[in-house]
């Protein structure tokens, strides 16, 4: 395989991200597609999670992808939000089930430290590090569509198939970080 196609998802009633990228052997990300499925807020939970479903199908045959990653619902403060994620989330994993294509969830941190070496990043460094590792003109918007191709290299880098080319495993924003410590170490050391 010279390339993986990841489909991420952040999950969401009122905004699902979806976005595909390819990465090759290298690492080296490149932008498929990217979008966001929107349903009304006063629709009936069956047909905002039909839509959910028809946004994300669409995108499955239309582009094809080999694997499906979809951020991983942790508690909030509000609990309607976190099961309309939850109950998105779900369709998402079927629907990757029924086209026979395998899946992982990833945590909003995990996802964070992926793209920017920082698993506290905020939405705006990470909407930054998409644009600059997809060599993006802008920071995709909204968003939930920024958050999407994160997860979808998030995949890719960590559990994808795409072998390292060099780094021991790590992603280009962790193998910039190590770079960084080892020269702080190494400067430290000298200064004694």
């Amino acid at each position: 395989m010279t390339s993986l196609r990841v489909l991420g998802i952040d999950p969401g009633l009122t905004r699902c991200g979806v976005g595909v990228v390819d990465v090759d052997r290298a690492r080296r990300g490149s932008l498929v597609h990217v979008g966001v499925i929107r349903t009304p807020i006063d629709a009936p939970i069956g047909e905002r999670l039909a839509a959910v479903a028809a946004g994300i199908r669409q995108v499955l045959e239309t582009h094809r992808p080999d694997a499906v990653a979809v951020e991983r619902v942790f508690a909030q403060q509000n609990s309607h939000t976190v099961m309309g994620t939850a109950q998105a989330s779900g369709v998402a994993l079927l629907l990757a089930a029924e086209a026979g294509l395998p899946a992982a969830t990833h945590t909003p941190s995990e996802v964070k430290a992926a793209v920017t070496g920082y698993g506290s990043a905020d939405k705006k460094q990470v909407q930054s590090m998409i644009a600059r590792i997809l060599r993006l003109d802008a920071p995709p918007q909204p968003a939930d569509a920024a958050d999407a191709l994160a997860i979808a290299l998030c995949h890719a880098w960590r559990r994808g198939a795409v072998a390292p080319a060099s780094g021991g495993g790590l992603t280009p924003a962790q193998q910039a970080w190590a770079d960084a410590e080892r020269v702080a170490r190494t400067y430290v050391r000298s200064a004694r």
